[in-house]
């Protein structure tokens, strides 16, 4: 038996919270995965998973024993990580913990560019809707940081920042007329990214520095809420309101003109884009190629970059 290899599966059985997942993922045949944690079961003489026709549980045994697989896998990681900076080259699997708005409007339409650069790295991007500290089981996590600063022991680097603006079609700026000061928005149907329990209000700054914020009570039925960015921007493509969105997502509409922005002089919201990793002494090659592409891709300026492509920066 090859006890690293068995190892290896074991722990991405219950990553992926099933033998087929698992299997698929690495590229092995369902039967094989499962005959290596059997083998592994029978080497340790203990059972790890108790296995149901609906789920698979780890035993108690099992549970101290995934805690110290990691620990061997990472360290046998980092060994490989400090031969292949020798070789200066980038290969194997690295791991993407990533929000699915930045994902889907940003990261794809880079990657081609990113595997012409590196084609022995193989991406595996786990999408979730929240994305706010570092995971320790991913290689690299995209984080949006918006007021409450990042915790926890990681290394990360700026990726870039982005503005939360407003947009609308310009048929529904055409029909319902486009607001010039925030009071106007009291007016106008709104699709903000706020649970219905909370207090619909906006907070806005002038652009130019000066003068006292401004905050807005907006309509109390308006027509959608949701905490699904990309069902906004959706719905605001199709002329349902004025959505509030952060630049990477509403970048590629802007630039068509399939959306224009709304109050330019005003500003919501600041996030910055973390692109972090677990503290580690020596950083895999794939990795360090990755976070780099990032920054050179996004974070040349200070300047939100999406804004600054689409031609309507805060003014």
């Amino acid at each position: 038996m090859d006890q690293l290899r068995a190892m290896r599966v074991f722990a991405r059985v219950i990553d992926a919270g099933g033998f087929a997942k698992a299997a698929t993922a690495m590229d092995i045949a369902p039967a094989v995965a499962t005959r290596l944690v059997a083998e592994l079961e029978e080497h340790l003489g203990a059972r790890l998973i108790n296995r149901t026709t609906r789920r698979l549980a780890l035993t108690d045994v099992g549970e101290d024993y995934l805690e110290r697989v990691r620990n061997i896998l990472s360290e046998v990681d980092d060994a490989e990580a400090v031969a292949g900076i020798a070789t200066a080259e980038a290969r194997g699997r690295l791991s993407v913990l990533v929000p699915p708005g930045f994902a889907v409007h940003q990261l794809a339409k880079h990657l081609p560019r990113f595997r012409a650069l590196h084609p022995k790295v193989t991406l595996e991007l786990t999408v979730s809707a929240s994305v706010e500290t570092p995971d320790e089981n991913h290689d690299v996590t995209i984080i949006v940081q918006r007021a409450r600063p990042i915790e926890g022991a990681f290394i990360a680097r700026r990726v870039a920042t982005s503005e939360v603006i407003l947009c609308a079609t310009p048929e529904y700026l055409a029909q319902h007329g486009r607001p010039l000061h925030p009071r106007d928005l009291a007016h106008h149907d709104t699709l903000m990214p706020t649970p219905p329990s909370e207090q619909r209000e906006l907070t806005f700054k002038p652009a130019w520095g000066d003068g006292d914020p401004e905050v807005v009570e907006l309509r109390a039925l308006p027509p959608l809420m949701t905490t699904h960015s990309d069902t906004l921007y959706a719905a605001a493509l199709a002329g349902l309101g004025i959505a509030g969105l952060p630049s990477f997502m509403a970048e590629d509409a802007l630039m068509e003109q399939a959306l224009e922005r709304v109050l330019p002089q005003w500003l919501m919201q600041t996030v910055t884009l973390f692109a972090a990793m677990p503290t580690r002494k020596h950083v895999p090659m794939r990795t360090r190629a990755f976070v780099d592409f990032l920054v050179a891709t996004f974070g040349q300026s200070q300047r939100d970059p999406w804004l600054a492509a689409a031609g309507c920066e805060s003014c």
